[in-house]
């Protein structure tokens, strides 16, 4: 069993280079609110995404179809991030549990912890990750957050890789969405890859 109060960077970093598809249960429509920062944060990242939320099926958020339920997913998943209460974490498990294929990761977000959805999980071979948040982590990872300024108590004159052409974003080292691309960022692009 994970130690669920301290992850090593490797698990995360790990997870977070592995997963492309996540489904997000408990996205709101709002764009003031959390989960939608996050969605549209991990969007940005390259990853798919799929919001889940019952009241907004049939309808898009982000461009993305919103489903009401897991197994109204048409593709395969490889985590769900639940942006639920923590009451709410166990029966979202299980309805990962019933998914064919099965995701690899239950993501619980800030604030949401549920030791008995954790076991179940990890007891059907899942990775699992609680009370954080795969934004902050991405942006903690990459460097992407120490580039926008805040205090990692970590000093080096070396600038984090970028990665992609055009409007930068940081990467952990997997394929990103990229700004737009001109032919003299292509160029430049081409010139320092050789």
């Amino acid at each position: 069993m994970m130690d669920h109060d301290n992850y090593p960077d490797a698990y995360i970093r790990g997870i977070l280079n592995t997963v492309k598809t996540i489904a997000m249960v408990g996205l709101s429509p709002k764009d003031n609110r959390p989960s939608y920062f996050a969605f549209k944060y991990l969007l940005e990242r390259g990853y798919r995404m799929i919001p889940v939320n019952p009241g907004q099926a049939g309808g898009e958020i982000l461009g993305q179809k919103v489903y009401a339920k897991l197994a109204d997913i048409p593709e395969p998943v490889d985590m769900v991030d639940i942006f639920r209460a923590s009451q709410y974490a166990t029966g979202v498990v299980k309805e990962a549990l019933a998914l064919k294929p099965r995701p690899q990761v239950i993501w619980m977000q800030l604030g949401v912890r549920n030791d008995e959805a954790a076991k179940l999980a990890e007891e059907a071979g899942l990775k699992v990750v609680m009370n954080r948040c795969p934004k902050i982590e991405y942006g903690r990872l990459s460097s992407e957050i120490a580039w926008m300024g805040v205090n990692t108590r970590t000093l080096s004159s070396k600038k984090a890789q970028l990665s992609g052409r055009g409007i930068q974003r940081m990467s952990l080292n997997c394929t990103i969405v990229a700004g737009g691309v001109t032919t003299a960022a292509d160029r430049a692009f081409r010139k320092e890859s050789e």
